[in-house]
């Protein structure tokens, strides 16, 4: 393999697949990075067996050839060569020889050919939205996913398919976030589960542009198509709890609160709750007034935030960083929480939309 390539592009590119190097694993080969070159191309990719990324940039290419070189060496080196003009040579030995300005390095690299292929998806079945629209609904419930493995199959989100319409739900078991949006186009109805991890480097790889991308899905993987960018996922087996048997749909209790305020409030709140280690606040609601308290042995908080009150009066704790995270991903005014008594689960929903559904189950109370 010869090839000469910009070190901007090829800097880029390492870039995006090292994300899918894999951190801790058994095989050498997979902390490596695999370089293909053919015709007037070069294609970068790596994998860890469940999230593979490869990117395709312009090159002269001399010799076709491939190569796999160690990645995490690879990648630093390259950052540091985004302004020159980099020449990549391999000889007989499988060392690749890395040539740029008057200098260069010489790496041992892997055999190309126990490198785990690239899973190609040959699909029909797709669906199409914008990459702002995909980065959304990522960031809105990936925060919601289980981090434990006592149930594995609650580490990833739930793509469901239908209509024209994507929702997407996670939940850890003290807490679910639910997006729904609708698609530009889909030919499919299906639910799949997408391992969070994958879902989290997919966001970091996709813009802010309303650029339409194309997801394609077959068997157990799912590929997003972002021209020059392919991302393949493996998709978790098994059966997602049924989510809409959690969410209730009728309350005793609810109030329309400024989610500034409530937020300022409960961060203030939760600091003392946090140095006691527990994250415990409670909630005191009545007369359209929402009592936020916590206590340590430093001392205690109350924080009052004037609310719109409807129903019962009400006294409720919760873990703070729940509502936190929540809120975080909710951008309008106001916010409308929902509730039943001390022991079932509220709903936090946006005031102006019906897209985004958060429940949090409350923690008992004591005396």
């Amino acid at each position: 393999m010869q090839v000469i390539c910009d070190g901007l592009d090829l800097s880029e590119a390492v870039l995006k697949v090292s994300r899918a190097i894999s951190v801790r694993t058994t095989n050498p080969i997979l902390e490596g990075i695999k370089i293909v070159a053919d015709e007037n191309y070069i294609i970068v990719s790596a994998t860890d067996l469940e999230l593979s990324i490869e990117k395709k940039i312009r090159a002269e290419v001399k010799i076709e050839g491939e190569t796999v070189v160690p990645g995490k060496f690879f990648t630093e080196l390259v950052k540091k060569l985004t302004k020159e003009k980099i020449e990549l040579i391999t000889n007989d030995k499988n060392q690749l020889t890395i040539k740029y300005m008057d200098s260069q390095t010489t790496v041992q690299c892997f055999n190309a050919l126990e490198y785990p292929s690239f899973n190609k998806i040959d699909s029909n079945e797709y669906f199409s939205l914008t990459e702002t629209t995909l980065k959304d609904v990522i960031n809105k419930t990936i925060f919601a996913v289980a981090v434990d493995d006592s149930r594995p199959i609650l580490k990833g989100c739930l793509f469901e398919i239908e209509n024209n319409k994507l929702t997407t739900v996670a939940l850890d078991g003290y807490r679910l976030a639910l997006c729904k949006t609708e698609l530009k186009y889909s030919n499919i109805k299906v639910n799949v589960i997408i391992p969070a991890r994958s879902l989290s480097e997919i966001s970091k790889l996709l813009g802010d542009e309303e650029n339409i991308i194309n997801i394609y899905i077959q068997k157990n993987y799912i590929m997003i198509d972002l021209e020059d960018t392919k991302i393949i996922s493996r998709l978790l087996d098994g059966d997602f709890l049924n989510y809409k048997q959690i969410i209730p749909q009728n309350f005793e209790t609810t109030v329309v609160i400024n989610k500034k305020q409530f937020e300022d409030a409960l961060d203030r709140a939760s600091l003392l709750s946090r140095i006691g280690q527990n994250n415990l606040v409670k909630f005191d609601i009545k007369e359209n007034n929402l009592l936020i308290t916590s206590n340590s042995d430093l001392g205690n908080v109350n924080e009052n935030v004037n609310v719109s009150f409807k129903g019962k009066d009400l006294k409720i704790a919760f873990n703070a960083r729940y509502f936190t995270e929540c809120a975080r991903n909710i951008s309008d005014e106001f916010i409308k929480i929902s509730f039943n008594n001390s022991t079932n689960p509220c709903i936090i929903t946006p005031i102006d939309n019906e897209f985004y559904t958060f429940l949090i189950l409350p923690v008992r109370m004591l005396g």
